[in-house]
């Protein structure tokens, strides 16, 4: 990784990312191993803060404390073998702050590493992050039902409280998630063991996350990095091993996150590395301040079980537009090359994920279009296209150019409509091109390494204008 950042180019416009700039004055932390040291560190904070600002530096060792609440211009830097265990206890993420769970306001244990409405804050350095252990109440009082299943959406924030006092469950805390800040910078640090969503920066502005390290495998629900409801961030340089998505946009949940209505916008990743995961880079299923102007580039994602993902639900609202991927290889555990799943399962959303009949269009339906995918190179995967889409709300103008993919089987999709399909170069076991309720599809200079022919399975009173030209094994047409 380059000492500076290097100019961002995307397809929209960006501000320019700059590493920040702190006071000079550094702090080293008088630590104890015996105890716990959330005061030592939280009152350097403080004090340095007081004073204009500066570096927190945590030195070589390990350490044990509780969540560490950052303040305008404080770099916490983590010196080369130093580590911070975080606290099993929920006492020591006591008392509750302001957060968001999966896309919905309420008060809880927030961050291991936290700020609200901070400015010009950062975490650096060579250091190791480790959560609490699994076995610990943080991780057993979480509740397991899904939140819309407790959650009164009228009721005001303030009365939102699960901190394990006045109720019996938690939202567990993630382990960097600063909300209402500008200015955030992490760069360098490893986490491991998080308890939920490793690092989540939740209505901020001016994001750069750059060369972190993330190992949460075997852990539910440990996503990598979560940009939420965020604008101006730029991802690079990160290696990340996920028990759960890995890069991952969402913009709040159902009628909350309406409610709220703040988009994911104007985001850059690239030069990232997946290790394994469920999706390489995925946007949702929280999407109802819709996720816009997202880049994602020179890239590879391996082992994880999708590579390019898209999830959302009926009752979740929003959705993504104006998405583009571009250089990035993907090396798959047998999952899909591009996957939407718009309608989920009845366990969450009830019949709601039933396809049909077509639901009425309203506030809750999301959506996705203009979505563009370029320079792909996949060299193992389960289909190329696996759309599970919406019939109220298809996804459109969907489109892939200069593609070389070898996979199980090719493509199948349900409610996609006005996209197009070229410059692919495809090897593949089953050739069959599956669609319902599909219209005003274009496949184009399609080379598809099989013997025999492309066989097309089309169904639904929607289907129409499904084009070919200039494809091996199929005849130039319109069908059906």
């Amino acid at each position: 990784m380059p000492d500076e950042i290097a100019p961002v180019f995307a397809p929209f416009p960006t501000i320019d990312f700059k590493k920040p700039q702190f006071p000079s004055e550094t702090v080293t932390v008088s630590l104890s191993t015996s105890g716990i040291n959330t005061a030592a560190i939280q009152q350097a904070i403080d004090e340095l803060s007081a004073r204009g600002g500066g570096t927190v530096r945590i030195p070589a060792g390990e350490w044990f404390t509780g969540r560490i609440i950052l303040k305008d211009n404080i770099n916490l830097n983590l010196e080369d073998g130093a580590a911070l265990r975080f606290s099993g206890e929920i006492k020591d993420y006591q008392p509750a702050v302001f957060t968001r769970y999966e896309g919905v306001e309420v008060m809880s244990l927030g961050g291991c590493i936290y700020a609200n409405n901070a400015t010009n804050i950062a975490v650096t350095g060579k250091g190791r992050l480790i959560g609490p252990g699994k076995s610990s109440a943080v991780h057993k009082q979480v509740r397991s039902d899904t939140i819309d299943n407790y959650i009164d959406w009228d009721s005001p924030v303030s009365e939102r409280v699960y901190d394990g006092v006045n109720s019996e469950h938690i939202f567990p805390p993630m382990f960097i998630s600063p909300i209402q800040c500008e200015g955030v910078y992490i760069e360098g640090i490893s986490l491991e063991n998080t308890a939920f969503w490793n690092i989540v920066p939740v209505y901020c502005d001016n994001v750069i996350v750059r060369g972190v390290t993330i190992h949460s495998v075997g852990i539910p629900r440990g996503d990598g990095i979560n940009v939420d409801s965020t604008r101006n961030a730029l991802i690079e340089y990160c290696t990340l091993s996920c028990g759960d998505d890995c890069f991952t946009m969402k913009a709040g949940r159902g009628p909350d996150g309406i409610r709220v209505n703040k988009p994911t916008e104007n985001i850059v990743v690239r030069y990232c590395l997946t290790l394994a995961g469920h999706g390489g880079v995925t946007c949702g299923s929280e999407t109802a301040g819709w996720i816009r102007n997202l880049y994602v580039h020179d890239c590879v994602f391996t082992k994880t079980r999708v590579g390019i993902r898209f999830k959302t639900r009926r009752p979740r609202g929003g959705g993504g537009d104006t998405l583009y991927y571009e250089g990035i290889r993907l090396s798959l555990g047998g999952g899909d090359a591009f996957n939407w799943d718009m309608l989920g399962s009845r366990r969450y959303v009830g019949n709601l994920a039933d396809r049909l009949p077509a639901r009425d269009i309203n506030e809750l339906t999301p959506g996705y279009k203009n979505i563009h995918a370029n320079a792909i190179l996949v060299e193992n995967a389960g289909y190329l296209v696996k759309v599970i889409g919406i019939p109220e709300s298809p996804l459109a103008n969907f489109t892939i150019d200069n593609v070389k993919i070898n996979c199980s089987k090719l493509f199948r999709a349900q409610d996609l409509v006005d996209s197009r399909f070229s410059d692919i170069e495809v090897t593949t076991d089953d050739s069959t091109i599956s669609l319902l309720d599909a219209k005003n599809l274009l496949f184009e200079n399609i080379d598809s390494r099989i013997s025999g022919n492309i066989s097309l399975d089309i169904e639904g009173p929607a289907s129409e204008n499904i084009e070919f030209r200039s494809c091996t094994n199929i005849d130039d047409g319109v069908y059906p």
